[in-house]
């Protein structure tokens, strides 16, 4: 694998909190998208007493060959006491905001909406001041389950796009770039109240043209918040990376996207989905629906 530039070197993850943070996890038998896909944030994010948790998992039904999520193993029945267990984290954790995402769950009849509706119920009984943002898979363009998710409520409805269209055949070959816009379509026109969001992996050939339709592409569909991140390769095993973007080049595509209308984005080499996804907040009393 390639060397990495200074500006992708992180500090190793310090103090008593980190600790907390994994007794909490493990006592609670929760997975976190944190550890199962190599976050480089990790540490930051366990330092600063936050995490994203990862539902349904850890065995996903993809095979997308940037992903470190183990999709080998065969995936178990949905556990009942998941959102419980969850929703008891969040409130240890005393979190403002909290992120759920899952692995792709294509073997289940709804693509596991019902276990997202189950976990923003329950975190809601428990923490009823967090706000939660669901990072969500693509349904496999099920708009009936999305609109089952939608009907919970989250204060954000994140599905990332990941790469622009040339690339998604070698990138994500069981996704479809025309299927993840018409998801971001589809919340804004069955839940205008819900903030969307959406993010893409640089680095991995796109040129620079590429990115900026494919920020186009999202803000059409009616995206209001957008991630953007360096691809870093897990093993030998996964795709290489093609180029390690400079943090100038982050900042143009930031100024770009502002320039359209997103709300807010965040762009860095060490951005990823739910990066300082507290921020949120504040963009909602910002910008009220």
């Amino acid at each position: 694998m390639a060397v990495k530039p200074e500006w992708l070197r992180v500090k190793a993850p310090q103090g008593e909190r980190v600790g907390g943070v994994k007794e909490i996890l493990r006592d609670l038998a929760l997975n976190t998208v944190c550890e199962e896909a190599s976050c480089p944030n990790i540490g930051e994010c366990f330092s600063a007493g936050t995490a994203t948790f990862l539902i349904m998992g850890p065995a996903c039904t993809r095979a997308c060959p940037y992903c470190d999520i183990d999709f080998e193993k065969k995936p178990q029945a949905l556990d009942p006491t998941e959102p419980n267990r969850l929703a008891e984290a969040v409130r240890r954790m005393n979190l403002n905001h909290v992120v759920i995402t899952s692995v792709n769950r294509d073997d289940l009849p709804d693509g596991g909406a019902s276990q997202f509706v189950q976990c923003i119920e329950a975190v809601r009984s428990r923490s009823p001041k967090t706000t939660i943002e669901v990072l969500i898979p693509d349904l496999c363009g099920d708009w009936s389950a999305l609109a089952i998710i939608l009907q919970a409520q989250p204060e954000v409805l994140n599905h990332n796009t990941e790469t622009v269209p040339r690339l998604y055949k070698r990138v994500r070959p069981q996704g479809d770039y025309g299927r993840s816009l018409h998801l971001i379509q589809q919340t804004r026109q069955l839940a205008p109240s819900i903030y969307t969001k959406s993010g893409i992996m640089v680095g991995l050939g796109e040129t620079d043209a590429e990115v900026r339709q494919t920020l186009q592409d999202l803000r059409n569909a009616g995206c209001d918040i957008l991630t953007l991140g360096q691809y870093l390769q897990p093993s030998h095993q996964h795709l290489v990376v093609k180029e390690f973007v400079t943090p100038a080049q982050f900042d143009a595509w930031r100024e770009f996207g502002e320039a359209i209308g997103f709300l807010q984005v965040v762009a860095s080499p060490l951005t990823r989905s739910s990066y300082h996804a507290e921020q949120v907040r504040e963009l909602m009393e910002q910008n009220p629906r």
